[in-house]
């Protein structure tokens, strides 16, 4: 049974990821859908490529994924077929494949040309576009077929954490908040021990807080303490799932979690300073 997933930045109250599966299963009653979110903050792309980036590999190859962030209909703008990592993925060409693949190159680039074979007015294009488009795949069509292949689509450059040299510091940045409120920053486990070498000791600084150690993951939080609930609303730096730095608290929530207690946002810097 072919696979279509569904990300969306249109919330749960509209209509809207209704037409959606409704439009897919009146061309084809048997795929399977699977929502992976449609919580995206509206218009948010970098949002959308950490959620979209950390939950397709688990999906087996060949699975479509339609990603309805920014998606609007624009006639001036190229509505995409991305195949990478042995699945295919329809965006509109505004960047934000490039922030999911910043580091794999696609196997091929398609534009999708179903609004150009037609004089049909386009209202909305998830249903209009994207939907037939993906089922097209599912029932085993080829990309060729609903698509011109292309060479390059808009790229976006995703934020990446630097290291100052001489202040002995790397700079990162929040670029997610989760449901739990903990933290994600833009700092990779692999870039921080690259630097971390040379120094004998760090400390992560952020608004007027800091911690002086990164555990391997909220187990290994636990297990540091006699009881759990010694621990239970104490705060912790971890590598995270995505081997990124996280912020949290342990046991938080979106009310007591890492975002309402330390009051970071989005943008905003987490500095390591070694010695």
């Amino acid at each position: 049974m072919s696979i279509i997933t569904l990300t969306s930045d249109f919330g749960n109250l509209d209509y809207r990821v209704a037409a959606v599966k409704g439009k897919i299963l009146s061309l084809n009653p048997e795929v399977n859908i699977i929502d992976i979110t449609h919580e995206i903050q509206a218009f948010n792309l970098i949002q959308t490529s950490y959620i979209v980036r950390n939950a397709y590999k688990y999906f087996p190859k060949g699975s479509i994924h339609i990603l309805s962030v920014d998606s609007f209909y624009n006639k001036s703008r190229k509505n995409l077929i991305y195949k990478a990592d042995g699945s295919y993925f329809l965006a509109a060409d505004n960047g934000l494949l490039s922030l999911i693949f910043f580091d794999i190159k696609p196997e091929a680039i398609y534009e999708l040309t179903l609004n150009n074979r037609f004089d049909d007015v386009i209202n909305f294009t998830s249903t209009d576009i994207f939907v037939p488009a993906a089922v097209h795949l599912a029932n085993g069509g080829l990309p060729e077929v609903i698509g011109r292949k292309i060479n390059t689509a808009k790229q976006l450059m995703f934020p990446r954490a630097v290291y100052n040299e001489s202040e002995g510091m790397i700079i990162g940045e929040v670029t997610y908040i989760d449901n739990f409120g903990n933290i994600i920053s833009n700092i990779n486990k692999d870039f921080f021990e690259n630097i971390s070498k040379g120094y004998s000791s760090f400390t992560i600084k952020f608004r007027n807080l800091s911690l002086s150690r990164i555990f391997s993951s909220h187990t290994e939080v636990v297990s540091d303490w006699k009881r759990e609930t010694e621990f239970h609303g104490q705060s912790a730096a971890i590598f995270n799932d995505s081997q990124l730095l996280e912020l949290t608290i342990y046991k938080g929530s979106k009310k007591n979690g890492a975002k309402s207690l330390f009051g970071l946002n989005v943008g905003e810097n987490i500095y390591i300073e070694f010695s």
